[in-house]
């Protein structure tokens, strides 16, 4: 048996290793993360969770080694933490909702699939900001997740769960999803890496959504490395090597990323700034001033305007009987209701406004990006993944920044909701700690279709940088 210290301790690259070597039993693995879930359950960071079925998978997992080691998938005996709006077929996805408490999928989302045919198991359904509509995961139906470097504080979200249960050392790895910065800012906040994809890389299907046009999954782990073998599951692609650093061009956009920082995140990240200067990466500074104004233009309204739809239309695919009344009365946060209420309201965007969004706005914040990353000829933007460290939970109106009161989501997502809304990859990686001991992510957003160069320079940073210390727990 291994000890539930030494289970906590693998990464995913690490434990996939030894359990297809036989150094390891994907069985006794289990068994530990499972103790170890039940020891930290005060996080709050599952939803569900089937201990019988994980400890059976895994010793399938086991019993396939015996037979023909040379079998086993890259992930095999992988525990993953799944965000309850994918779909499972062994566990229900309510997406943090009572409302969708009934809604048993018939099959798994087709992402989960892949990382399944590689070996990996089903180990939870992770908290979430209920329907994804919120980045505090402070959950009214099931409940806040707390950050585990600070139970007061919050973990970021939607994806908090994900994150939290990752940065405890529960699981080594998992999915989340991000439409506006819900895979980034959890994992920002909690210490860990994480990846959105861009848009349409990954199969959509099989999740609850917000926004087609947005919505993406994206792999988290506690490394670079890491969600880069996600990655290359997913897609069917070769983990790419290390990026060399010395003459790397990273564009430093300091208007408008780079105002107003709390001083305890810019202290951080003016270290990390230095550290790359010093590797020899070459920051080349060059504005984009118009970019929060034109996000304000596209982002909210043209999730509002496909939210229903797309409610509606997971409701009638899944075929489980909810209606979208239904999912409404039994939302339990307050935020989120008055959310769905704007979507479904008089105020909500009309079919005009929608049309002038996607074929006029949108493309020309997505134009602004690709002529960035050309004319200034910089391989990926750098950037704080949020403006502030993780703050207590249940500010969830507005939080103190620099001495005043900010909205809570709109100041969160500042940084990651504009690459989001033009369809671009994004990362966050640990770049250090505050005074207070707080996670503080770097961001890299890459052009369109980059994510493997990304990827490739999140791994030499990370080389670099080094992994965070464990949280105390």
């Amino acid at each position: 048996m291994i000890a539930e210290v030494d289970a906590a301790a693998l990464t995913t690259t690490e434990a996939a290793s030894l359990i297809r070597s036989g150094g390891l039993g994907a069985e006794d693995y289990a068994a530990a993360l499972l103790a170890r879930a039940e020891r930290l359950d005060d996080l709050n960071a599952i939803i569900a969770i089937d201990r019988q079925a994980v400890l059976a998978a895994a010793r399938e997992v086991d019993l396939s080694r015996r037979r023909d080691a040379s079998s086993l998938g890259p992930l095999a005996g992988i525990p993953l933490l799944v965000k309850d709006n994918i779909d499972t077929a062994s566990l229900p996805t309510t997406a943090g909702c009572r409302g969708l408490a009934g809604n048993w999928p018939r099959r798994n989302a087709a992402v989960l699939d892949s990382l399944l045919g590689a070996g990996a198991l089903v180990f939870a359904k992770a908290n979430m900001h209920e329907l994804a509509m919120g980045i505090t995961n402070n959950n009214g139906s099931f409940g806040a997740v707390r950050n585990p470097y600070d139970r007061h504080m919050i973990p970021g979200g939607s994806s908090g769960g994900t994150a939290a249960g990752i940065a405890a050392r529960i699981a080594p790895a998992g999915l989340g999803s991000d439409t506006g910065g819900s895979v980034r800012i959890p994992a920002s906040l909690c210490g860990i890496a994480g990846l959105r994809p861009t848009v349409r890389r990954y199969a959509g299907a099989g999740v609850v959504p917000l926004s087609h046009t947005r919505d993406t999954i994206g792999p988290m782990a506690r490394t670079v490395a890491d969600v880069a073998l996600l990655d290359a599951v997913i897609t069917g692609t070769a983990v790419p090597a290390p990026a060399r650093l010395a003459g790397l061009r990273l564009g430093l956009v300091r208007d408008p990323y780079w105002r107003e920082l709390d001083g305890e995140t810019d202290a951080v990240m003016r270290e990390a700034l230095e550290r790359l200067t010093s590797l020899g990466v070459v920051l080349v500074e060059a504005d984009l001033p118009e970019l929060y104004m034109l996000q304000a233009q596209v982002g909210l309204g043209m999730t509002r305007y496909e939210t229903i739809i797309d409610l509606l239309s997971y409701l009638a695919e899944a075929a489980n009987g909810i209606t979208l009344d239904e999912v409404a009365s039994g939302i339990g946060s307050p935020d989120v209701a008055a959310s769905l209420r704007a979507a479904r309201g008089d105020a909500a965007p009309t079919a005009a406004v929608y049309d002038t969004t996607m074929k006029i706005l949108r493309p020309r914040l997505q134009r602004l990006y690709a002529e960035y990353f050309i004319v200034h000829r910089v391989d990926a933007i750098v950037l704080p993944t949020t403006p502030l460290p993780a703050r207590p939970i249940g500010e969830d109106e507005t939080v103190r920044l620099n001495g005043r009161e900010v909205p809570t989501f709109q100041t969160f997502i500042r940084n990651t909701a504009c690459g989001s809304t033009a369809g671009i990859p994004g990362l966050s990686l640990p770049a250090g700690l505050t005074r207070s001991g707080l996670p503080v992510g770097l961001g890299l957003d890459g052009a369109a279709g980059s994510d493997k160069l990304l990827l490739s320079i999140a791994l030499a940073i990370e080389a670099e940088f080094g992994p965070l210390p464990a949280p105390t727990i």
